[in-house]
């Protein structure tokens, strides 16, 4: 008997393209984001409900997509509308409240203004870098490249460090709440940008006294950072940097979000150094959004290790083994990963 072959479209009634569609055309909801973050809506929000032509004419919209971008950020979940037409009223939801009126302490808007003004742009090249391998960001015309411009101005620098700590304050919480440092005296935060990590470790332990290792326009960053939290009498600023520097003193250092922006043999290198200057018993404690060994669940992990290609020379982000390797390389004796909050997890590596 000759076998009937399957036709084309059999089968087909149990698939739907709603998760290609949603990911093909994600960049229409994060640019709506974006320039809502851009034009400062969340901020003029902060003080109350306004409706769509009193919005208009504070930002500067055309009335012609004034309505579609409103009610778009409504279907979002990123603002709230009481009412109907013209005469609704337009709020923030209790997270952009939070996170995206530039007078909340724990603005986020800062780095999702660069991405914004940026880094957007730089991601619309992402074949390029997959064929060649380079970065795709300002080096590829001569200008100044990111860390170049931000640390040239100090409020931008400023604006910057705090965006980058409030993305994985949850995760820098949760690190200092379940991190037992008991017996331990003294910590390091090498490359601790403006200190929010070290103030909570201190403020968890009131036993530690400690330091914020970063570039010299850092240091005051951080130190009036410090000063706010309250631990600037047990935490220091040191101005220093970590591949020439010595590394200050201590019992537990701590690296976060630096070890991605570099290749594996600078990774090895500062994991080496960290391990030569802990005393026995000493640990290093690198948070990162560590991508899982199966590299199949950390989507944000891998699309943030795409986004090294995009920004840095040869950085990248890694997996537990791979942090596992580099850390008995340096002669660290064990290494476990800890989920903290989100797709950051914390990598810990034990010297005996």
């Amino acid at each position: 008997m000759t076998a009937i072959a399957a036709q084309p479209h059999e089968h087909t009634t149990d698939l739907h393209p709603d998760h290609i569609m949603q990911i093909g055309m994600g960049f229409w909801a994060s640019k709506t984001l974006l320039s809502a973050v851009e034009l400062g809506l969340f901020t003029l929000l902060s003080d109350g409900g306004r409706t769509a032509p009193q919005i208009a004419d504070s930002l500067d919209l055309h009335e012609r997509g004034r309505d579609d971008f409103l009610d778009a950020l409504v279907s979002l979940g990123l603002l709230s509308r009481d009412g109907e037409g013209a005469e609704a009223v337009y709020g923030n939801t209790p997270e952009t409240g939070l996170f995206l009126d530039k007078n909340s302490p724990a603005y986020l808007g800062g780095i999702l203004e660069m991405c914004s003004g940026r880094l957007y742009g730089f991601w619309g090249a992402l074949t390029d870098a997959l064929h060649t391998g380079l970065p795709q960001n300002e080096i590829t015309t001569g200008a100044p490249s990111l860390f170049e411009v931000v640390y040239a101005d100090p409020d931008r620098l400023e604006q910057f460090l705090h965006g980058m700590s409030g993305l994985q304050l949850g995760a820098f919480t949760a690190l200092a709440h379940s991190l037992d440092l008991t017996g331990r005296t003294t910590f390091c935060d090498i490359g601790g940008a403006d200190g929010t990590l070290a103030a909570l470790v201190a403020s968890a332990n009131p036993q530690l006294t400690g330091s914020v290792f970063d570039l010299p326009p850092v240091a005051p960053i951080a130190s009036a950072n410090l000063a706010r939290h309250g631990v600037a009498d047990r935490v220091t600023a040191v101005a220093g940097d970590f591949f020439v520097d010595d590394l200050p003193a201590a019992e537990v250092y701590f690296i976060c979000n630096v070890l991605h922006d570099w290749e594996e043999p600078e990774k090895q290198a500062l994991i080496a150094k960290a391990y030569a200057a802990l005393p026995s018993g000493g640990i290093l404690v690198a948070v990162e959004n560590v991508i899982d060994d199966s590299r199949r669940a950390n989507a944000f992990g891998l699309l943030m290790s795409l986004n090294m290609l995009i920004e840095t020379r040869g950085g990248r982000d890694y997996t537990a083994s791979q942090f596992d390797t580099w850390a008995r390389n340096a002669g660290f004796a064990r290494t476990e990963v800890r989920p903290l909050a989100g797709p950051t997890s914390a990598a810990i590596a034990y010297k005996e």
